[in-house]
């Protein structure tokens, strides 16, 4: 029993951990920003854009207490739409840190005892979650984008007037989709060393057995 809810806990320390790792990889968007031509699309500068992208993400951090300040006009709608996906953002973030010292302190008793077991659990459990997430995401991008905020949000404030919110047009959904996969990526890369962990202490203690 202990070993499974040390695996559960571990699995959403990985699916949160690559949650926050992608939201703050600000790499990422810079490369859309050519590979995309969002400088084409939105008519702004990649200064203007950068900026305006670097307040999102400083907003969206647990750490920040700021407001949301944008170099360009925003409805009322969409600075409320900001405020519940930073709640979002607040709460995978706050699991994290609860699910890493968890885990510390869990996978630490367990290892000491020499029972790695809960390593392979969670291997198998973040490679199901990813592995189904993917499938669905490759085939049904556009459908999954909105059902994605349907379940999360409880309003159609997510659906951008470009007009009013002109900050959707920096934001587009192949860039989204682009996150989508970097999650699911390191999701399987906790998993594969989750697994390796487990083989390499399994191993180790077959030979101090012999």
């Amino acid at each position: 029993m202990k070993q499974m809810i040390l695996s559960v806990v571990l699995t959403i320390f990985i699916i949160t951990g690559s949650i926050t790792f992608t939201l703050n990889f600000r790499i990422l968007y810079y490369h859309d920003i050519t590979a995309l031509k969002i400088e084409q699309t939105s008519g702004l500068s990649r200064k203007t854009i950068c900026e305006n992208y670097n307040s999102l993400i400083d907003y969206n951090s647990v750490f920040s207490r700021e407001p949301l300040i944008l170099t360009m006009k925003m409805s009322k709608e969409g600075r409320i739409h900001f405020q519940e996906v930073r709640e979002i953002f607040y709460a995978v973030q706050i699991l994290l840190g609860i699910s890493f010292l968890c885990s510390l302190f869990l996978g630490f008793r367990q290892m000491k005892q020499k029972n790695y077991h809960f390593l392979k659990t969670t291997s198998i459990l973040t490679l199901t979650i990813p592995l189904i997430t993917g499938v669905t995401v490759s085939l049904f991008w556009n459908k999954a984008f909105v059902l994605f905020h349907k379940l999360l949000f409880s309003n159609d404030y997510w659906i951008f007037d470009p007009y009013f919110d002109p900050i959707i047009n920096i934001l587009p959904d192949t860039f989204f989709f682009h996150c989508t996969v970097m999650i699911i990526l390191l999701i399987l890369a906790g998993s594969g060393t989750c697994f390796l962990l487990y083989k390499f202490c399994s191993f180790f203690r077959h030979k101090s057995m012999i």
